[in-house]
């Protein structure tokens, strides 16, 4: 299917859309101010004064409200992995993602996010880029958007949890090898029969590998699906999925963040350390334990931190 997008001013806007009164039909989605259906394409003007053009006569319609000569496409980034299909930033794509695995204190998310073809420029409109590039206050602003938006599944492995599975010996890569494919197989049944024209999993380990992880599973998600590193910059639904993943994250951290009284810091490094050692000092092992990945070298930090602390 072609698609155009194209930037037009209020006038131009508005002689679009009386242009094309005849053929207007209700759009209920997030930033659209106006949608009309020809019998060959598909017109979706936004608040912002894009207008996406969709179907066979795209790029005919497109052509009568400005150029759309020398389209260029996004830069992709660096990413290493399997190859993906020409225009597969364009495709309907489900995308995996999680955050909190370097993390001390807090838990690790996953999310997986549905985007169709019809629905890349409507997660533009609300904000989704790369999530590298935006900050934690402006993902907590369009999650919601994007959650009522799209179909997808956000998975939280609390610390208690976590603890347990990894003295069973569960490594890291398992743990999220296991969260994922769940994600995904969540995603898949509320499509309810639809199928997406591939699955995008943000890499974190080869595919042999990650298939062992799970392969006791008794469902395993294997079609259509491909891996590759910052996947958030090859498709929108890995991005939005990156952007649940780590909003689901923060809101854990500021449970936690309640709980010890004092706001968590991210991270592994020397802040972390002596904010758990506070924490050990005032609420015991047990406690701090319960908000942290127990097998971190930050807890042995923490502990001679928190010992020196006591001679003193």
């Amino acid at each position: 299917m072609s698609n155009s997008v194209l930037l037009l001013d209020k006038a131009k806007l508005d002689g679009l859309m009386a242009h094309y009164a005849a053929f207007k039909v209700t759009r209920n989605a997030p930033g659209v101010v106006f949608a009309a259906k020809l019998p060959d394409a598909a017109i979706t003007a936004y608040k912002s004064g894009k207008v996406l053009f969709q179907g066979g006569g795209a790029m005919r319609e497109a052509a009568i409200w400005g150029s759309v000569d020398g389209q260029k496409s996004p830069t992709k980034p660096t990413a290493k992995g399997e190859i993906l299909p020409e225009r597969f930033s364009e495709l309907s794509v489900v995308g995996s993602d999680e955050t909190g695995t370097g993390d001390f204190f807090g838990p690790v998310t996953v999310a997986a996010c549905y985007v169709s073809s019809e629905q890349i420029e409507l997660v533009r409109e609300l904000g989704v880029k790369d999530s590298k590039q935006l900050n934690d206050d402006y993902m907590r602003q369009i999650a919601p958007d994007l959650q009522a938006a799209l179909i997808h599944s956000v998975l939280t492995l609390t610390n208690d949890k976590y603890n347990k599975v990894q003295e069973k010996g569960w490594s890291q890569g398992k743990i999220k090898a296991l969260l994922h494919n769940q994600a995904l197989k969540h995603v898949l049944r509320k499509m309810k029969g639809e199928k997406p024209d591939y699955i995008l999993i943000d890499q974190f380990a080869e595919r042999g590998i990650y298939y062992n992880h799970i392969k006791n599973e008794q469902e395993i998600v294997r079609e259509n699906v491909l891996f590759s590193t910052k996947a958030e910059g090859l498709h929108l639904a890995v991005a939005a999925a990156s952007i649940i993943a780590r909003v689901a994250f923060l809101e854990e951290m500021d449970r936690l963040s309640d709980l010890a009284g004092v706001q968590l810091p991210k991270g592994a490094g020397k802040i972390v350390d002596e904010a758990a050692a506070k924490i050990l000092l005032k609420s015991g092992e047990d406690t701090l334990k319960s908000m942290t990945k127990w097998h971190f070298a930050n807890a042995q930090k923490a502990k001679k931190i928190a010992a020196l602390k006591r001679k003193l």
